[in-house]
This record gives C-alpha cells, structure tokens and sequence, in this order.
C-alpha cells in the first residue's frame, strides 16, 4: 500500500503533466498512443521498423523510478498478497487488456483524451471492475 499521506496534490499534478507531455510527444513524434499492452506486445511480436522506440518507451517506464530516487525518497510500497496471488492477477489484467483492446494508460489516459466512445466505455468498465474486485476482496472474503 503507498502511504497516501506522503503524497501530495503537487505531486500528483507535476506527475499528470509528464504523462500528459509524453503521451502527446509520441503521438504527435511517431503517431502511436502511448498503451503500454500494445506497447509491450510489439516487444513481444515486433514488426519492421517498430521495436526499439517500444524499447526505449518500456526502459524509461522502467529506470524513471531510479532516477526519481536519486533526488527523493521512493514510497514505501508493500503488499499482503502472496506470489501466487500476484500471478494470477497478473494474468487476469494481461487478459483483460486482450479483450478491451487495450489498457487504461492507452483507453483512459489516451483514448478519453480524444472522446473515443470505445475508451470511454473501456474505462469506465475498467474502474466499475476495479470497484467491485476492491469491495469483494475487502468486505466479502
């Protein structure tokens, strides 16, 4: 869990605006929406011409937090949940990004940026799924 108390509103504008920065340079640079499943999935299945920009997107999601560190201290992030819990949640997200055509950084960060109807409704499917598996797991088992 991250300790909300040490998370400010600045914070969580300055980090928006990045997003909101490097999302509209790689659309308006290379014409793709930043989605990190399709991003990930042309690693996995690359094409001519499109692996190394995916490489150096996912390296940069990667080593960000190791240079934010390097000015500030990183919240403390800690879980409850056991390894096998944390696969299968794992597969289920990597599923669920199957059959929404996508993940909430490219429908909801870039899709209901543009008013597209399919990632508005992705979204809002995807918080709903959020709340519902929040509220089982934390007032039914």
């Amino acid at each position: 869990m991250i300790n909300l108390n040490e998370t400010t509103l600045i914070h969580s504008l300055i980090g928006g605006v990045v997003i909101g920065i490097a999302v509209s340079i790689l659309i308006l640079l290379n014409g793709r929406v930043a989605g990190i499943s399709g991003i990930l999935g042309g690693v996995v299945k690359p094409k001519d011409g499109n692996f190394y920009w995916r490489i150096a997107f996912i390296l940069g999601l990667v080593i960000s937090p190791s240079v934010y560190s390097l000015f500030h201290i990183l919240p403390k992030v800690s879980s409850t949940a056991n390894h096998l819990e944390i696969l299968v949640a794992g597969l289920l997200v990597g599923l669920g990004t199957r059959f929404g055509s996508g993940c909430t950084s490219g429908h909801g960060v870039c899709g209901v940026a543009r008013l597209s109807t399919r990632s508005i409704v992705a979204t809002i499917c995807f918080m709903l799924a959020g709340t519902f598996t929040v509220f089982m797991t934390h007032h039914l088992i």
